[in-house]
């Protein structure tokens, strides 16, 4: 099972990047933990591609999730918060780093691990024309784009490679044997297909041995690849390349894999770089003008031991990294690391074929050598996709115990110091400001808020309270003020102010301050969207972060919405797709898809408030929120408030991408059996139970959609509205019955 994140934090241990050597550092820590320490990886990818497989996923020999170490069942299994956003920079004065999309996240400890990006500026053309191989993930998503559109529309296409290197070379052996067999199998000629290598040198592979330098350029030349020695581009237009020579060459897409450079921050952020702006490090992967920064893989560069940028070194840093990692943040003496000079690869050729080229030896190609470099790569992949249970590992030293310091107790209510609480509040009130109608909130603390309620309004008023269901407090904030906000859309209210209840995970005062912060900051982010304004709260402090606000709101009566108001003949329409019960429950069990969690959270980052007014708009004459009850239960809410029968369509429910995969695996929320119970509703439920979206029907929901009813004849213009506004998910599920006799729900589909 997942280890659980220390009950006290007294040191942040903090990873940019999610390469190779950090999965391997990841997994190494969530086998044998460090005490009283917080793990956070920030990354902007939650699919790692593993660069050993990448050719191979070119040439269609593996899916996607084969060769894609996912980060956030990875994250889970090791207890770690996971921060998805992009850093941007760093803070070396006060150990902080920047994000695009978060607020600033502080260290003791700090490794990076972000690989390079493509070096296109100087050459005119191609950072509008080219498509750089590096960042590998977004890469991926273009070569998926040109694939599927081959298999939609077979054609004769001319493709480009800009560099005759190691990556190159599998480059354009391996998307040629996938082309050209979605050319034969769509009846068309392989030779449709043309594909050009540029090679600023006299010989492909130049980092290896003269045998397979000659034995590659002679497979490429077989196999019908135009190579283009000598040839230094300096040019790119849209649909050609033009070199020093004069050679002009026309390319319906241009691949560039050249030698790449490190983000511009790493060097802005002050840290030692060498010419290309890679991190210089020393014996340790520790960065040599900042001990408290580590780095691994290409952003590295070990100044005793220059190696290439390749993948074997990213994936060897991995193990020293952990070991370092491990004795930085508990102060203890560094192990110097000494990386072998000679290295074994294994070049595939598309076909299920490889060549082994160690120096001065070379081999091949042989099916068998694939065979053997296939085993070696799945390998490597199954310690993330099978994590074991706390303890297997045969290289793990056991859990070591967290220290739980005594001076925690619940006798003041738990609370969190004064200081921290202020310094906090200060920071959050200077950031927000203050509502005219908030007579005293955070700029004048009392010892209660008092708001002015406008003229002719009804106040509306909900409370939310619950356990973080991700790491990212940040994330976590905005989830829950969307939650518990829903309440007053869904009657019609627009909000005014809320009070914020949050009980923080023990930590030194510092990293509760850093905690709340963030918490808070993730409320305010969503209430001032709305218009809304935090004006207080209450914290405390316990072994899991939790975070509920009391909302209140504003509505004038006629434009009040009701459970109790369905009526004959309306269409149900829902706005959001079903399915964060079983996905998170599935989450917890680590067998939810990275993807598929990113889906979900985008969702209950969606806010209810433009669909509410769409509802408005339209004739809504009910409404509620799907949240804990799951559909069923809110609709039969609904049903009993209005006396009112109503069908409802299982085919047209829209899913969350995953939730029917992990439904049908039985991974089910703890609220789910008690949601069963509203079956009881259900006219003849037999039948409908062999559906497999009838387990939806109970799957309890966070920050879920608005169901509201709207009558038949503005239910088209209803739908088009709200996906115009942000709810492309919205849906007619279902209608109200003309007879409420029996007072049951009909299930079609």
């Amino acid at each position: 099972m997942p280890f659980s994140p220390p009950p006290f934090v007294a040191k942040d241990l903090v990873l940019i990047g999610g390469g190779h050597s950090h999965a391997i550092a990841l997994r190494a820590l969530g086998m044998n933990p460090l005490p009283n320490v917080r793990l956070t990886l920030i990354t902007d990818v939650l699919h790692t591609p593993y660069s050993g497989m990448l050719p191979g996923y070119l040439a269609g020999l593996y899916d996607f999730d084969e060769c894609h170490i996912d980060l956030q069942p990875l994250a889970k299994f090791v207890g770690a918060r996971l921060i998805h956003d992009r850093a941007i920079a760093l803070d070396l004065a006060t150990n902080q780093v920047q994000c695009a999309h978060h607020p600033p996240i502080s260290f003791d400890v700090l490794s990076v691990d972000i690989g390079s990006t493509p070096l296109l500026a100087t050459v005119p053309g191609a950072k509008d024309y080219a498509i750089p191989v590096k960042p590998i993930s977004k890469f991926l998503r273009v070569w998926d784009a040109i694939v599927e559109d081959m298999r939609q529309e077979p054609r004769p296409m001319k493709l480009g490679v800009v560099g005759g290197g190691a990556g190159g070379v599998e480059l354009s052996l391996s998307v040629r044997a996938n082309l050209q067999r979605i050319l034969r199998q769509a009846g068309r000629s392989a030779d449709d297909l043309e594909i050009h290598v540029f090679q600023r040198g006299s010989e492909l592979l130049p980092e290896r041995s003269p045998w397979v330098r000659r034995k590659m350029q002679q497979l490429m030349t077989q196999r019908g690849i135009q190579l283009h020695l000598r040839e230094t581009v300096v040019e790119v237009q849209a649909d050609r390349v033009r070199c020093e020579s004069g050679l002009e060459v026309a390319c319906d897409r241009l691949f560039w894999v050249t030698q790449a450079a490190a983000a511009p921050w790493i060097r802005g952020s002050g840290l030692a770089v060498d010419e290309r702006g890679f991190m210089r490090v020393n014996d340790c992967l520790q960065s040599i003008s900042h001990p408290q920064v580590f780095a691994a893989g290409d952003i590295a560069t070990m100044v005793n031991h220059p190696r290439p940028k390749a993948g074997v070194f990213a994936v060897r840093h991995g193990k020293p990294l952990t070991e370092n990692l491990r004795r930085a943040i508990q102060s203890q003496p560094l192990q110097p690391f000494s990386p072998q000079k000679q290295f074994l690869i294994l070049i595939g050729l598309g076909d299920e074929t490889a060549v082994a080229s160690r120096d001065p030896f070379g081999f091949g190609p042989t099916g068998w050598l694939w065979r053997w470099k296939d085993n070696i790569d799945r390998k490597f992949m199954d310690q993330f996709s099978h994590l074991p249970a706390m303890g297997e590992d045969n290289e793990s030293q056991g859990a070591i115990a967290p220290e739980i310091p005594t001076m925690h107790c619940a006798g003041c209510g738990a609370k969190v110091g004064s200081s921290v609480l202020e310094q906090v509040l200060t920071r959050i009130q200077a950031e927000q400001g203050t509502a005219s109608t908030i007579q005293i909130g955070l700029d004048t603390p009392d010892d209660a808020a008092v708001i002015q309620i406008p003229a002719n309004r009804l106040l509306v008023q909900t409370v939310d309270y619950f356990r973080a269901l991700v790491d990212d407090p940040f994330l976590f904030g905005q989830i829950a003020t969307n939650h518990a906000l829903s309440d007053l859309f869904a009657m019609g209210a627009q909000p005014q102010s809320a009070l914020a209840i949050a009980t923080l995970s023990y930590a030194t005062p510092e990293k509760l301050q850093e905690q709340l912060y963030h918490l808070l900051s993730g409320a305010t982010k969503v209430l001032q969207a709305t218009g809304a304004t935090l004006i207080g709260g209450h914290t405390t402090e316990g072994s899991d972060l939790a975070f509920g606000l009391t909302c209140n709101g504003v509505v004038e009566e006629h434009h009040l919405l009701r459970k109790n108001g369905l009526q004959a003949d309306q269409a149900l329409i829902l706005t959001k797709p079903l399915g964060t019960g079983t996905l998170f429950a599935a989450n917890m069990q680590l067998k939810a898809k990275g993807r598929w969690i990113e889906g979900a959270i985008a969702s209950m980052l969606t806010s209810n408030a433009d669909a509410a007014q769409c509802f408005l708009r339209h004739g809504a004459t009910a409404c509620t929120d799907v949240t804990g009850f799951g559909l069923l239960g809110h609709l039969v809410e609904m049903m009993r408030a209005s006396n009112r029968a109503v069908s409802l369509n299982l085919n047209a429910l829209p899913v969350l991408d995953g939730a029917a995969e992990t439904l049908r695996h039985g991974y089910l929320s703890s609220l789910h059996p008690q949601n069963q119970q509203a079956a009881s509703w259900i006219d003849s439920p037999q039948a409908a139970q062999r559906h497999a979206l009838y387990s939806l029907l109970f799957d309890p929901q966070t920050s879920g959609g608005l169901l509201a009813s709207v009558p038949n004849a503005q239910a088209d213009a209803c739908l088009t509205a709200l996906r115009a506004s942000g709810y492309p998910h919205s849906t007619i599920v279902g209608y109200t019955l003309a007879t409420s006799d029996p007072l049951k729900v009909q299930l079609q589909g």
